[in-house]
């Protein structure tokens, strides 16, 4: 399985990656963040869209159907979303964690963080795969 860094730092993410998601029209959220890559470990300024258990971002905010997203996150593999000011020493940080990888994003004010650390936990819990029938075990039935 590809890492959620490999699927969120690639340096064009694939179309399949997005694909059926009208990223341009009526997202969740979108909005300013500042993101640390994954190898050269540089804060970079990025637009963010939130839509469709997708998290995809753009170098700039005037995005359209022809725009490409610089990379994508499927919030379905991710398992936290939570404040990480004490982890950076940075003001309004926040990471983003699966079971082995963490990604940290700055916001501009408290506000935006909590903002989207809100969304993106709805995002989760909305896209997270459920339980099915046969996967339930019933310990007070009798054998």
């Amino acid at each position: 399985m590809e890492s959620l860094w490999r699927a969120a730092t690639g340096a064009s993410p694939k179309p399949e990656d997005y694909d059926g998601i009208e990223f341009w029209s009526n997202p969740e959220r979108t909005g300013w963040l500042t993101k640390q890559g994954e190898y050269i470990k540089t804060w970079r300024r990025r637009w963010f869209v939130l839509k469709q258990g997708k998290l995809l971002w753009f170098k700039d905010s005037y995005v359209t159907r022809a725009s490409k997203p610089r990379g994508v996150i499927p919030v379905d593999k991710c398992l936290t979303v939570k404040g990480a000011e004490d982890v950076l020493n940075k003001q309004f940080a926040f990471e983003l964690s699966t079971n082995r990888e963490t990604m940290y994003f700055i916001a501009d004010s408290e506000k935006e963080k909590e903002e989207w650390i809100n969304s993106i936990g709805r995002s989760i819990v909305q896209h997270s795969r459920s339980v099915t029938d046969s996967e339930v075990v019933d310990y007070d039935s009798k054998r």
